[in-house]
C-alpha cells in the first residue's frame, strides 16, 4: 500500500516529506511547505499519491489538496489543517493533533499557518505562500 510505503520511507530515511504512487516516489529533506510547493511549481502530477510528512499546517494541507493527493499521514497536524483535509475528503492519519503549528524559533505561530488561516481558495493560498516565501528569503540575506 502506498501510504505504508511512504510512512516507512519517511521514518527510515529521516525525510521531511515522501509521496508515493506505485513505483513513483518523491522524497525531500526540505522543511515546511517547500517539498509540495516545488512539485506544484514544476507541474509535477502527484494526483492520487499518498503522502507521509512530518508536520502539516493549513498551508501545507491546502497545497496537498490542490495537488490532488489522496491520503496523508503526518506526525503532527494542526486542527485547521485536519478540518480542511477532512472537508476535501482526503484520508488522514496522524500521531499528534495540535491547536496550531509553532514557528521554527518556537516563539510564535508558523507564518504560513497564519497567512492562510482565513483563506478558503487553494489558488489564492498558493500565491500568498509563494509571495511570503520570497519575503522570508529576502529577510535572511
Amino acid at each position: 500500500m502506498d501510504i505504508e510505503k511512504a510512512k516507512k520511507l519517511l521514518k527510515d530515511n529521516n525525510y521531511t516529506c515522501v509521496l508515493c504512487k506505485g513505483e513513483t516516489v518523491y522524497t525531500s529533506f526540505d522543511r515546511g511547505v517547500a517539498p509540495i510547493l516545488k512539485l506544484i511549481e514544476n507541474n509535477t502530477d502527484v494526483s492520487g499519491f499518498s503522502v507521509a510528512d512530518k508536520v502539516i499546517g493549513k498551508a501545507a494541507a491546502m497545497l496537498f489538496s490542490m495537488a490532488g493527493v489522496k491520503d496523508i499521514f503526518t506526525d503532527i497536524i494542526s486542527i485547521p489543517a485536519k478540518q480542511y483535509l477532512e472537508q476535501k475528503g482526503i484520508t488522514l492519519s496522524f500521531n499528534t493533533l495540535t491547536e496550531k503549528i509553532i514557528n521554527r524559533a518556537g516563539d510564535g505561530l508558523c507564518p504560513m499557518e497564519t497567512l492562510v488561516m482565513n483563506v478558503c481558495d487553494e489558488k489564492e493560498a498558493f500565491l500568498l505562500i509563494k509571495e511570503k516565501l520570497k519575503e522570508l528569503r529576502k529577510e535572511k540575506r
